[in-house]
């Protein structure tokens, strides 16, 4: 399945304003914003705390699937999909980031 139809599938994020995702020492290595070219990224990571509890290189795993036709190009293109890169970098160095959310106000 396409990227845009696996998005349809999942739930809807219009009360979230990001997602920051935190290393084991608790830092904040990243944050995903509810905005265009990050909404969708913004679902997908969202999902797979839901499922998972963070994103472990599990979820990681179906995040990649999810991404479908994107996680080849980003595998071609290292930097151009930033949020399926730290996916696919989570799954090679078994390491497990957890997601807190940012609620819109």
């Amino acid at each position: 399945m396409a990227f845009s139809d696996n998005l349809k599938q999942l739930p809807g994020v219009s009360h979230l304003a990001a997602i920051n995702l935190i290393d084991a020492e608790g830092t904040v290595v990243a944050a995903i914003e509810n905005k265009p070219g990050q909404a969708g990224s913004l679902s997908v990571y969202n999902h797979l705390a839901q499922l998972y509890g963070a994103i472990t290189p599990d979820a990681a795993r179906k995040g990649l699937d999810m991404y479908a036709e994107h996680t080849e190009d980003a595998r071609l293109s290292p930097g151009k999909h930033p949020n399926i890169d730290r996916l696919i970098g989570l799954i090679e160095r078994d390491e497990t980031l957890r997601v807190k959310q940012v609620f819109a106000v």
